[in-house]
This record gives structure tokens, sequence and C-alpha cells, in this order.
């Protein structure tokens, strides 16, 4: 199918979740996170953009380990129709948005426009960004590649700037011709760039013909070009799902898409963006928040005495301050950062310590999301572990056994179908059984509400990788949900 001004939007959602830590984690980075309101920055993105042309639902490009919080966030905010490109491992936006545009030109045709974005941005004023985006369709329509500028506020060293042609609007439309892109300049440059007026930040999205950015990508990184197109040829395909190739996709060069392309091409073009924009870049995001006393904004649990112009997100417990200004503090049930608000930006330093450590805060949290529901670890100890389990009705985890751990199970909420070797059975509130090592065992919800149980696991090793999967109703392959380590021990 072709359609000249059919506008796909591309939502690229991977992401390390250094930035946002503890509350973003590696396997839970930012994008998921809800951090104003009850919708993720995933779902706001989603949903704004479903305005934009109802007509398809959108691709979404992200890690192979993040599907299936993907997937349940699209669920939960009634996104239908999407794509999903699944990547083996990271590789930077130029090779995403090389398989988007491909899978687009071939879905929708090379006329098709590609409206590719980062996940984890904010925009306030919906109508300003529908605005912008008209403009921005009309340009590409002509054979620009777009970008949206925004006007900076501050010597950001962290942006791309670009300088547009002074009164080179083209045609009728709000797109203006781009004199020169530049990349995460010096401080003393980004500072030169706001006192000449005649630049913009680089907002982080692009919008082209596919056909028209794939010529370019072939001009300019024709390995790129090559490799991203085998990456979708032979990924494996279930449904909407589209896991690309391991192989070519690692031979991808990592690189950005400014560097890759938009710095190099004749063809770039940009469209202010005046909506309220906001990279989610780090804690200081919460400047958003209305304040709480008239001097501090928090969200959550929050007590505070003589203090002043703090940002405080509490997850859980009661965070209470005294005497305490200009700080950052963030509590989750397994980590408390407290930082100088200008200091925010140091979070990765310790992010990096913890990995070089193996700890793994900065890996996951203790709730860990699984397409049948969720798990968490309520305690942890030499030789046993004690999870609370919650799986959805109608779900069921895979037909598995384990070599080192027997598991007793305690249902507090619903029923639960418990296969056990060749047994069957059903096992209601406040009964229990018992999974002796080396069983083969699958747990369901055969019922109406969420069923929500403990489970008790006993053995010399109860790491998330002694698992052996015998079949799967979510294609998972046998260790799919295993850790790097065996997690770190908690005080019970």
């Amino acid at each position: 199918m072709t359609q000249a001004r059919l506008v796909v939007p591309v939502l690229m959602a991977g992401g390390s979740g250094t930035r946002l830590w503890p509350l973003s984690r590696e396997q839970h980075p930012k994008q998921f996170l809800s951090l104003l309101g009850n919708a993720s920055l995933f779902q706001d993105t989603a949903l704004r953009t479903a305005k934009i042309d109802e007509a398809v639902g959108p691709v979404v490009i992200g890690a192979a380990a993040h599907r299936f919080v993907i997937a349940e966030q699209l669920r939960q905010a009634k996104i239908r129709d999407a794509a999903m490109l699944l990547e083996p491992e990271g590789r930077n936006t130029a090779p995403a948005a090389a398989v988007a545009a491909h899978f687009v030109a071939e879905e929708f045709g090379p006329d098709a426009i590609v409206f590719l974005m980062a996940a984890d941005h904010a925009i306030d004023d919906q109508a300003a960004f529908e605005r912008a985006v008209q403009s921005a369709v009309d340009a590409a329509t002509q054979g620009y590649i777009v970008t949206f500028g925004i006007k900076p506020t501050r010597p950001e060293t962290g942006f791309g700037y670009l300088k547009v042609k002074s009164g080179a609007r083209l045609g009728t439309t709000q797109a203006y011709e781009v004199d020169s892109f530049v990349e995460k300049p010096t401080i003393d440059r980004a500072q030169q760039f706001i006192e000449q007026g005649d630049h913009f930040w680089n907002g982080g999205m692009f919008l082209f013909r596919s056909g028209r950015f794939l010529a370019e990508l072939r001009r300019l990184e024709p390995e790129t070009y090559m490799k991203s197109y085998e990456a979708l040829q032979k990924a494996k395909r279930e449904g909407d799902t589209i896991a690309l190739d391991a192989r070519a996709w690692r031979e991808c060069r990592n690189e950005s898409i400014d560097y890759a392309v938009m710095e190099k091409t004749d063809q770039l073009a940009l469209v202010p963006l005046d909506a309220g924009w906001d990279d989610v870049g780090s804690w200081n995001f919460l400047e958003r928040l209305p304040t709480s006393d008239g001097s501090n904004r928090t969200r959550g649990d929050v007590m505070l005495e003589d203090s002043n112009n703090n940002l405080v997100h509490s997850s859980g417990r009661l965070v209470a301050m005294v005497g305490v200004s200009d700080h950052v503090v963030v509590e989750t049930e397994d980590a408390v950062l407290v930082a100088p608000k200008d200091r925010v930006q140091d979070v990765k330093k310790i992010v990096q310590k913890l990995k070089r450590s193996q700890r793994t805060e900065a890996e996951a949290h203790r709730r860990c999301y699984r397409p049948w529901g969720f798990y968490e670890t309520v305690a942890l100890g030499e030789r046993f572990q004690v999870k609370r389990i919650s799986v959805k009705p109608g779900e069921k985890l895979s037909l598995q056994m384990h070599f080192h751990r027997a598991e007793h199970w305690v249902v507090v909420r619903g029923t639960a179908r418990v296969t056990c070797g060749d047994n069957t059975f059903i096992v209601s509130e406040d009964q229990s059984t018992y999974i002796p090592l080396g069983n083969t065992h699958r747990l369901e919800n055969p019922g109406k509400v969420p069923l929500e149980l403990i489970e008790v696991q006993t053995g010399c090793y109860v790491g998330e990788d002694d698992i052996v999967r015998f079949s799967d109703s979510y294609g998972r392959s046998e260790q799919a949900d295993a850790p790097t380590s065996q997690p770190a021990l908690v005080k019970v």
C-alpha cells in the first residue's frame, strides 16, 4: 500500500535505565515509568502520536528483554495494531531508524512517512505538537528529512544544535532549511549558540518519507543500510512481533542518527516546536510537579520540616527531611538516592559502580514483570527465597522444572490450577501445595480475579537461571528470564 501522506509513528523505546536511577533500572528504563501522572512516558508518547494518523498503529523499536513490558503497557493504554521490532542488543539510533524505515517501506511503500521519536520525552501542549507535525509532514512530502527544533534556554552540552538559514522558510510551511548541525558542543560554544539566537536544540524527533531516508542512508552509511535490511529480512516473525536477526544486527555500526545522517545530509529541514518539550534527562524533571508547600515538589509519602526547594519522590516508605535544601531524594523499595540538585547528572557514576560490583540494584527492581503478571522478592537468605507471585486471570506460567530448589506455594487470593508431575489439581485460598525438586510443574489462574500466592523456595541455589522450560505460551526460550548473577542477599 502506498499513501504519500500516511504517517507511521515509530517509537524508539530502548534505554539503559541510568539517568533516573533508582526508579529506572536496566530491565525497566525511564520510558516505562509513571513520573507525573498515571500513564508512563511510553504510554503518553503512544497516545500522543495516535492522534496524528488514526489509520495506522505505531511501530515500537525496543529491547527483546522489554518485550512483555512494552506489550503490557500498550494493552493498558488501549493501543492496538502496534508492531514490535525487537533488538537483540542496543545499537544506537541510526540502526533503529534504518530498520524502521525498511519496515515502513516494506509494509506501506516508500512514500509512507516515518515519524521517528524517542519514547521517553514529555510534551505539554498537544495542539502545538500536532501543528508542528503537520508542517513537518508538508516538508517531508517535498523530500526533506525533518527534525524538530527547541529554542534553547540554557547552554546544554548534552544536546545537538541546529542553525537555520535566515529567512529560508520552505514555501508556505513552517519549516526552515538547516544551515549546520553540531552534536554535543562544548559549554563555551553552546553559550555562543544561545547568544547568536539562530540555533535550536535537536528535539530527538525526525519525520521523513521512508524511501527518501533510505536513499540518504545508502549514500552516507551503506553498511548500516545493508545490515539493517538483512536483520529485518532474517528476523523471526510471530504475528506483529519481529525479533531482528542477532548476527546481522550486531554488525550494524553503533552510531546515532545525528552523526550518521543528520550532520551530513543536505536535505535537512527544521520545524520549530514550542510545546513544552522535555527530554526527561535527569531528576530535575520533577520541577514540573506543582509545589506541595510553596517551595518543595514532592510525590508520595513525604514529610518536611524547615526544608526548601527540594525534589522528593517516594515509592512507598515515608521520607522525612529536616533542615535540607536544594536536594533530590528518590526512594524505592531497595535503594535511596540523595543528591544536590546540581549533581543529579552524576547518578550515572553510581550505576556504573553498582554494575562493577555486580549489584542487582542496577539491573532490576524487586518486582519483576512477566507476560503472565509479576513476582517480587520478599526475603532472600542462604538456601531460601520468599516471593510474592501475582498471575493475571486466564494466564499461566511455563511448564518447567528446577535442578536445585523445591517450592512451597500458599494461595492467599484467587484460585490456582497446579500441574505437578502427572497430576493436575486446584488449590484455593488458604490452601498450599509442595513442588519437589526436579518435578515438572506449572501454575495457572483459571479464575476471573488475579491469583496471588506466596512462594517459598528452598535449596542450595535459588537463582532465576535454575529453570528448564518444556512449553511456554509466550514463545520464551529456556532461561529467557535469567539474570546475570545470583541475586544479592538482603536482610530478612
